[in-house]
């Protein structure tokens, strides 16, 4: 199905001819290559491409993570490129929320600690009464209530990218910015995160997301496909799936042969 967004939208998201080159041993080389690209509200977007495509220097943009060599990156209408480091240090704090594979909590500390880390970040804008507040619904958003004062090392991979993605919440960002958030999960805890990313997403979360799992991207609305720093594919999904629905689907594991 082509692309066809309602032209009476305004975008969150505009990237005119982005390009980010690097220069290594003499050498240059474009990772990006003009990128054009919209993200309109209450968007699941999947970035999609083999590795070296551009999909995670895409993703570090949008994010600003990094700065493009040239061509304009407007984030809610605010030009990002004429924005310093403590500007753009604001801005994903004010509006962004970052999930990632690897999950990057604290060490030694609690998810309710872990989740809370954000809103220091506003200083005194928000009182312990209020901190608390927030993070437990952040918490109960991602089903984990019963796991808030566990420390990060006593969660299982999936109960840990529960509590990265209710840190990623907590402020409720304008938009979501997910890189591989299944990467490191089976199955059907995979299918479980995506869910809750569906829900989040349902009640008006803006989320962009980088797979290269057609399972995962098959959960999304719109699939975008990198290949040699430009886009090669940009289609609104005819068929989103369900993740609840196809997690339920799953074969039951037979675990009574399993090593005790």
């Amino acid at each position: 199905m082509a692309l066809n967004m309602d032209s009476a939208a305004q975008p969150i998201i505009e990237v005119k001819d982005i390009w980010k080159t690097f220069l290594t041993g003499g050498t240059t080389f474009s990772a990006l290559r003009g990128i054009n690209l919209n993200v309109y509200p209450r968007e699941l977007m999947a970035i999609m491409g083999a590795s070296g495509s551009g999909k995670s220097t895409f993703m570090n943009m949008l994010g600003c993570l990094d700065r493009p060599s040239k061509g304009k990156y407007i984030f809610n209408g605010i030009d990002t490129t004429e924005k310093n480091n403590t500007e753009l240090a604001l801005l994903r704090r004010d509006f962004f929320g970052f999930i990632f594979q690897s999950y990057n909590l604290l060490p030694r500390t609690t998810a309710f600690e872990n989740v809370e880390l954000p809103l220091l970040y506003y200083g005194f804008k928000y009182g312990r009464a209020q901190r608390r507040e927030m993070v437990m619904e952040a918490i109960k958003q991602v089903g984990l209530e019963q796991k808030v004062n566990n420390k990060t090392n006593e969660l299982s991979g999936g109960q840990q990218q529960r509590v990265a993605i209710a840190r990623a919440i907590v402020n409720n960002p304008k938009i979501i910015f997910a890189d591989e958030p299944t990467g490191n999960l089976d199955t059907r805890t995979s299918f479980d995160i995506m869910a809750i990313i569906q829900g989040l997403n349902e009640k008006g979360a803006t989320v962009v997301l980088v797979t290269h799992e057609n399972d995962i991207a098959d959960f999304a609305k719109r699939k975008v496909v990198f290949r040699d720093g430009q886009i090669i594919s940009d289609v609104v999904s005819e068929h989103v799936k369900n993740a609840a629905e196809e997690r339920a689907k799953l074969p039951v594991l037979d675990e009574t042969n399993a090593v005790k």
